[in-house]
Formats: C-alpha cells, sequence, structure tokens
C-alpha cells in the first residue's frame, strides 16, 4: 500500500510518516507541491494526503492538475479544522475525503484503510509510467510520439508492471502474480517480448528490461 504524503511540516510529517510504516504502509514524503506532482509523475501510489497549505504549489492546485491530467488516484486533504471553504473546495476539485488539522493517528490511518478498501473496488482507467499511459479498460497504450491497442492479456501484464515499476520478476511468478496460474510461464515470457516490441513501436521511454530469466519494467538509458 505505496501512500504519497505531501505536507510541508517537517516534524509532523517525519512523525506520521513513521507511524504509517509501521501500520504497513509504504510512504514516500513530499514537503511541497511541486515535489508532489514529481513525484505523481514518477511513479504509482495506492493514496494520496495533500496538505491544502503547502508552498510552490497548494493541495487544491496539486488536485487539479492530478484529475486534468486524467490521474484519479484516491486523495485526502488535510484542512485546517475551521476551514469550511477548503474542504468545499477540495470535494469540487475531485478530493475523496478531507481530515481536519490536527487529527488523531488512528483516524488518518482508518481513512486511509476505508479509501483503499474503496479502490480495491475500482480499477484505474489510466496509468502513467515515463511517458507512456495505458488505459486499462480499452487497452490503449500511448507515448507523445505514437499509440496503439494491445489485446487484453498484454494490458493486464502491461497493468501490472506499471503499478510494479522497477521490480524483477521470473516467468513463473508473473503467471502466478498477474493470471493466478491460469496461463504457463511461457506465455508469460512470450508476452513480456510482445511488449518490449510494442514500447519501440510507440518510441516510449519505458522498456522491458531482460537480465537472465527476469524480467522489469524500466526507463531506457538516456
Amino acid at each position: 500500500m505505496k501512500i504519497l504524503y505531501a505536507e510541508d511540516e517537517r516534524q509532523l510529517s517525519v512523525a506520521v510518516t513513521e507511524i504509517l510504516k509501521m501500520e504497513g504502509f509504504t510512504v514516500t514524503p513530499v514537503y511541497d507541491g511541486r515535489e508532489a506532482m514529481d513525484a505523481l509523475n514518477n511513479d504509482y501510489f495506492d493514496a494520496v494526503v495533500l496538505d491544502i497549505m503547502m508552498p510552490v504549489m497548494s493541495g487544491i492546485e496539486v488536485l487539479r492538475e492530478m484529475r486534468k491530467s486524467g490521474n484519479h488516484t484516491s486523495v485526502l486533504m488535510l484542512t485546517a479544522k475551521a476551514a469550511t471553504d477548503d474542504r468545499i473546495a477540495g470535494l469540487s476539485e475531485g478530493a475523496d475525503d478531507y481530515l481536519a488539522k490536527p487529527f488523531a493517528m488512528k483516524e488518518l490511518v482508518a481513512r486511509l484503510r476505508s479509501l483503499l478498501r474503496r479502490q480495491n473496488d475500482y480499477r484505474h482507467s489510466v496509468l502513467k509510467y515515463a511517458n507512456i499511459e495505458l488505459d486499462s479498460n480499452s487497452g490503449e497504450l500511448k507515448s507523445d510520439k505514437g499509440s496503439l491497442r494491445l489485446n487484453n492479456t498484454e494490458t493486464e501484464l502491461l497493468e501490472f508492471f506499471i503499478r510494479n515499476a522497477g521490480d524483477r520478476y521470473t516467468a513463473e511468478q508473473l503467471n502466478s502474480m498477474v493470471w493466478n496460474g491460469s496461463e504457463t510461464p511461457e506465455k508469460a515470457e512470450l508476452y513480456v517480448f510482445y511488449l518490449k516490441n510494442k514500447l519501440r513501436q510507440i518510441h516510449s521511454d519505458a522498456e522491458m528490461k531482460i537480465d537472465g530469466s527476469l524480467y522489469s519494467l524500466g526507463e531506457n538509458a538516456k
């Protein structure tokens, strides 16, 4: 469960990050809105916690950019206790929940878990990595230099790699983790090579990396 936590109060950030880690979350802390956008553009998160009052870009501005770009990751906004207008603004821009500061850690953890439970019933339509976007519903794969459509098997496999970019897997692990063992390791290996060629076709900055019997999604060496 990967959480992006955007909070400019450093001491609070350190404390909250450590507690969330103890609760089983993987947390990436950032300290202003621009750092939050950079993290969102370069990694996948299961949920985002945004403080509204941040330097460089406010939480509202980050949320607006997320939704404008098609990023539908669940967002929990942190607002001042009496800032009703901030709550209304956040919800109207597409926030999924809000929590007033100061907050109890137990409530933050409970709200995050509630968001993640809801998210398990919702499949993100658009996934992003490097300069590619994958619509997991239609199978459309595009970069800033081209586009094509993947079949269902290719879509499932690339979606898995985007969500786990940088991690390396054997063909046996892919068969188990992507298709619950219903395919074969040989088919998993074959479709890795299919994806490798299709990413080349659209001049992607992402590539399927093959290291012996281990497969991963990474970025091209510049």
